[in-house]
């Protein structure tokens, strides 16, 4: 969507608004001026700062400058520029109507869409006829609408992950815990075998020890009857 920024104040007719200006202020104006136009947006910006420089409270420089700042993107600067002239007194119907338009393009930018809402509300009231702010601000609805449901959306996943993850978790839990008694049953499985095999041990021992006794007699005893014969 293209957003149209206004740009009141940087109309031909403008030299001769200015001619109660300083001369400086003027010569510094003049030249952001052809440089926005000519879209060396930076540039406008260091002679608006210089006119603002020689007269801080110039609502030609705060506006112009918050244009300059909206082309280069820098929206937070932007906003900051425009609301410094929106709360002014010295403002005619068709300034102000321009002013809260540009602050409500943006904050549009900037995806501060209530923010965006608001002002361009404000701007109709002043121009019920702009065809512009009317569009501005109809599409900055969508967009909050747009964008409650995607915050709903991850709301609600991240409450979804929440949920698996303890899920997972207390799986995890789970399966340590029965890994853990079935080890338990293993070492116990494995104690009694132990023991077992011990008593076998025992035994083939002792059988061992009977069967080389009983060999040992049967030497002694050939012995004994070799020594009687002989």
């Amino acid at each position: 969507m293209k957003i149209n920024i206004t740009s009141l104040f940087l109309c031909i007719g403008l030299g001769m608004t200015m001619s109660s200006f300083a001369q400086s202020e003027r010569k510094w104006i003049n030249d952001g001026n052809r440089m926005y136009e000519e879209k060396k947006y930076s540039d406008a910006e260091v002679s608006y700062k210089k006119a603002l420089g020689v007269q801080k409270d110039s609502k030609y420089g705060h506006y112009n400058l918050g244009n300059a700042y909206y082309k280069q993107q820098k929206y937070e600067d932007a906003i900051a520029e425009y609301a410094t002239l929106a709360g002014r007194k010295n403002l005619d119907k068709q300034e102000l109507q321009s002013i809260c338009h540009n602050l409500g393009n943006a904050n549009l930018q900037a995806k501060k869409y209530e923010e965006s809402i608001r002002e361009y509300k404000k701007a109709l009231k002043l121009n019920p006829a702009d065809e512009d702010t009317r569009y501005n601000l109809a599409y900055a609805q969508a967009m909050l609408k747009k964008d409650q449901q995607q915050n709903k959306q991850k709301q609600n996943q991240d409450q979804q992950n929440n949920q698996d993850q303890n899920k997972e978790q207390q799986q995890q839990q789970q399966s340590s815990q029965d890994q853990k008694k079935q080890e338990q049953q293993q070492q116990k499985q494995s104690q009694k075998i132990s023991k077992e095999d011990a008593e076998k041990i025992l035994r083939a021992l002792n059988n061992d020890e009977k069967n080389i006794q009983k060999k040992m007699q049967k030497k002694e005893e050939k012995k004994m009857k070799i020594e009687k014969n002989w």
